[in-house]
């Protein structure tokens, strides 16, 4: 069997070298676009399509990051608690602009008004009312 010049006996070519070269061009073309207008074009897609350009990104992460729940405070040690809570005094801190204070207080029980006495409403501003203390 001969075979023309320039024609090989497989009519279809080599799809997996052609795949490769169409691949390869590709990438080579979108490399030399991108160094000359990619920054410009992220830019304007984060300008006017913010939910494009976030889309782009969540595609960026790998598929195989999984997050797992672990077995929460239950599984932490003593320790790790307490850590845990100084760390979030500290955030709370920070976002509050001053360092944390803790009000120390007691609780003080009220008297329930009688029965015929005056209305729950009127007994509940009475209590809500500040003290006036005497200074001396």
């Amino acid at each position: 069997m001969t075979f023309q010049q320039g024609v090989s006996g497989n009519p279809h070519g080599n799809r997996h070298r052609t795949r490769h070269l169409l691949n390869q061009e590709f990438m080579q073309a979108l490399l030399l676009h991108f160094r000359q207008h990619g920054k410009k074009a992220i830019e304007k897609v984060a300008r006017n399509q913010p939910g494009v350009y976030l889309k782009i990104l969540a595609l960026l992460v790998p598929r195989e990051m999984k997050l797992e729940h672990s077995g929460g405070v239950k599984a932490m040690s003593d320790e790790e608690i307490e850590q845990a809570i100084e760390a979030i005094q500290t955030m709370l801190a920070a976002r509050a602009g001053e360092e944390a204070k803790v009000i120390e207080g007691t609780a003080e029980p009220a008297a329930l008004p009688a029965p015929n006495g005056p209305s729950p409403e009127a007994a509940l501003e009475a209590t809500l009312e500040p003290t006036k203390r005497r200074t001396g």
